[in-house]
């Protein structure tokens, strides 16, 4: 257990396990604040590793490099759910101070665990999760409600942005499914009547502070997100307590320290349920960049620095739109071209940030432009017109 409660101050080294874009704008919030970040690596290429002050190329299991990572960062954090538990217990073990901790961060690496935590904290919230049911053998399957179909067959472990799952009409096609997954640990989801998807995201400290940002209601294509809208616009005020109230209690039920994501459903007959969770800063909450006082980066510094948590409120609408790897080539993937910025810019209510990877391909996520307006109406015209001279349809 971490016995130091000091503040870490500007100029200390943070680390970060994982150098992808969202440990790339963890980078640059924490060198905006004065520290100097290392990141650990197994990809020579990461974005977040090429501004940071140190860059440790090598597995996450390479206990060398952890105890170098531990040597030089007085915290530590992940930027995905995906990070070995183990390196974040060896990083503890060697006194660094991990935030979340890997107990956190496992509950999100299993969708079964999260089923059932899910289910557990409904009596809480009285928000739930899905109709479910747990597929790990052959025997499971003689014992599926009819009234689970049509679901979505989800496998337990690395799926995300839509791999890993499956739609499934009846019994005879979740076995196929099953069998095609090679049979690992799956979770039949009941598809439900849905209306629209959000998400909430919270912030703990160290001290126990709780602090939550308006919800973001999102649109997803082909499992990956295409657009965040903040003030959500289809949600009442009453299920928008709801929901913060919710991811409040969650993140401290779990003793969790840093930036929380969960994403609801919101159905038809305005029932709320539970989607998952992501123990990070989230690709919905990049909104925060530009239309917050603190950004999403910037409360995970805050937190693994044991600092106060800053201000969440939204200084004006935003419609932050997903940037893929399709807009840089039209028709083929062969020859790419550099999507026109001087266009979108010309909207001067667009803020573009890019990600700073190597190459574009398709369906890989390039960055993002958060769209702001005096109006809601306002963010979501200027996301529509952006989107236009990029070629994404609307």
């Amino acid at each position: 257990m971490i016995k130091a409660v000091e503040p870490i101050f500007p100029g200390s080294y943070l680390g970060i396990l994982g150098g992808g874009q969202l440990g790339r704008m963890f980078t640059q919030a924490a060198q905006a604040m004065g520290y100097k970040v290392c990141v650990l690596d197994p990809d020579s290429e990461s974005p977040a590793g090429s501004i940071a002050e140190k860059f440790i190329h090598a597995q996450y299991t390479n206990v060398d490099a952890l105890k170098e990572m531990a040597v030089l960062c007085a915290a530590v954090s992940t930027e995905f759910e995906n990070v070995p538990a183990g390196a974040l217990d060896e990083l503890e073990s060697l006194g660094v101070f991990v935030a979340p901790r890997s107990a956190c961060v496992s509950l999100a690496q299993n969708r079964i665990a999260e089923k059932n935590f899910l289910a557990s904290w409904k009596a809480e919230t009285n928000i739930g999760p899905v109709p479910y049911c747990v597929v790990e053998r052959v025997a499971d399957l003689e014992h599926i409600p009819a009234d689970l179909f049509p679901g979505i067959l989800k496998t337990a472990r690395l799926g995300y942005d839509g791999k890993g799952q499956v739609t499934v009409d009846d019994l005879s096609e979740l076995s196929t499914a099953w069998h095609e997954f090679g049979q690992v640990p799956c979770v039949l989801e009941k598809k439900m009547d849905l209306d629209f998807e959000v998400s909430a995201l919270v912030v703990r400290g160290y001290d126990d502070a709780v602090v939550a940002y308006p919800v973001a209601q999102n649109i997803h294509r082909n499992g990956i997100l295409h657009t965040s809208t903040v003030p959500a616009p289809s949600l009442k005020s009453q299920q928008e307590k709801k929901i913060i109230d919710a991811a409040k209690a969650l993140i401290r039920k779990i003793d969790y320290v840093g930036v929380l994501c969960v994403e609801f459903f919101v159905l038809k007959n305005g029932d709320i349920v539970a989607n998952e969770i992501a123990p990070r800063p989230h690709n919905s909450g990049h909104y925060t960049m530009d239309a917050c006082v603190s950004s999403q980066f910037e409360q995970q510094v805050r937190a693994m620095a044991r600092l106060p948590l800053g201000d969440t409120r939204l200084l004006a609408p935003v419609s932050m739109l997903n940037l893929l790897g399709d807009i840089w080539f039209e028709g083929s993937e062969d020859k790419a071209r550099v999507p026109a910025w001087n266009q979108v810019l010309a909207h001067p209510d667009a803020k573009l940030h890019l990600y700073g990877k190597s190459a574009p391909r398709m369906g890989r996520k390039m960055g993002h432009i958060n769209c702001l307006g005096e109006s809601l109406h306002g963010a979501r015209h200027t996301c529509a017109a952006v989107a236009a001279e990029l070629g994404i349809e609307p």
